[in-house]
């Protein structure tokens, strides 16, 4: 059983000491990556400033170029199959500052990706309209497992990032075993209306999205009972990836472009679903929590109570439980698939005991 501290997480006495020593390594290191906007020097959450230290760029062949694209490697590798966590709409990796640590101190093999557009990653040389499109960031993802993960994974979505990934899940079914998706943004029309406003005007609108108070009050939302000094951290660093020069383009991109729109997809996802939601989610009621588990064919679903709509952020060791009791199953599923396999095989072979 995973040994989970109250929030914020702490490290667990049970995790190994090769481990330890290398997290202990990284929180000492005081150098953020010279890629990173200076802001992040502001940054007080000790969460936040240890996992923006392990932020990396991997180059990732896409679209005729090379993108260094941004994420955080695990320091463990593992038997059970890969954890792969994207973040939600106009986020970062460092969504997962909480629960990240846990996952990996339960002893997962964890990665964090920014999804293309949002994010790390350089795209300083990639035009805009290259970024926006669903299918680009499809594609973006896909060749960056298949460089580094190369495994079939265990796809983490929340809010829109579970659009993200049924997405990805349907066009690339090979390479998801299984899905997590936490209070799921799967039935909205894409960017609706937005798609056809005109340029200007949306250039206007993704102003409001890097202001400061329209971030803070988006925090207000987010989350249940959160105090106001923790809400002006949590927006510094929910806007620490707009603070880029491409960052406007890229966005503004994705909205013309039309979005996600998963909703037709749901019900042909084949893999076996964790959804997670919470009880006070104010963005996204959870009665389509219901609606999402009825429809999608293999689905289990979790209820946090006394949470909102970023269950990963303000219940962490709740979040990190649910994903590890998951992943732990289908593992002892594959391995008992893999015997029950492998006895059938021997008792039908000629030097088998069968008569």
């Amino acid at each position: 059983m995973l040994a989970l501290a109250a929030t914020p997480p702490l490290l667990s006495k049970c995790s190994s000491s090769r481990t330890q020593w290398r997290l202990k390594v990284m929180a000492d290191d005081d150098a953020f990556p010279s890629f990173l906007p200076k802001q992040v020097e502001k940054i007080k959450d000790p969460f936040a400033r240890r996992l923006a230290k392990r932020i990396e760029r991997l180059p990732v062949s896409f679209s005729g170029n090379r993108i260094m694209s941004s994420c955080i490697k695990p320091l463990i590798e593992s038997k059970k199959s890969p954890v792969v966590l994207l973040h939600s709409f106009d986020s970062s990796c460092l969504e997962w500052r909480y629960t990240y640590p846990l996952l990996e101190e339960a002893g997962l093999e964890t990665w964090a990706v920014d999804i293309l557009g949002w994010g790390f990653s350089d795209l300083g040389r990639l035009p805009c309209c290259d970024v926006g499109h669903v299918a680009a960031k499809r594609d973006h993802f896909y060749q960056l497992w298949k460089s580094y993960i190369r495994r079939p994974m265990i796809l983490v979505g929340p809010s829109l990032g579970a659009a993200v990934a049924i997405d990805f899940a349907i066009k690339h079914p090979e390479v998801v075993e299984n899905l997590v998706l936490i209070d799921a943004s799967v039935y909205a029309e894409g960017t609706g209306i937005l798609a056809k406003l005109p340029t200007t005007v949306a250039y206007a609108g993704i102003s409001v999205l890097k202001n400061f108070l329209s971030r803070l009050y988006a925090n207000c939302l987010a989350f249940n009972d959160i105090s106001f000094t923790t809400s002006l951290e949590r927006t510094n660093v929910g806007r620490l990836h707009c603070l880029y020069p491409w960052w406007e383009d890229a966005t503004v991109n994705f909205m013309i472009n039309g979005g996600y729109n998963v909703i037709a997809q749901i019900e042909q996802v084949k893999q076996k679903t964790l959804i997670i939601w919470g009880e006070d989610d104010k963005i996204i009621s959870n009665k389509l929590a219901l609606r999402l588990q009825c429809e999608l064919p293999n689905a289990i679903l979790s209820q946090i109570p006394h949470c909102g709509h970023l269950p990963h952020v303000e219940k962490p060791n709740s979040v990190a439980k649910l994903i590890v009791e998951f992943v732990q199953e289908n593992y002892t599923e594959r391995l008992n698939m893999c015997l029950s396999s492998e006895s059938l095989s021997l008792s039908l072979s000629p030097h088998g005991n069968s008569t």
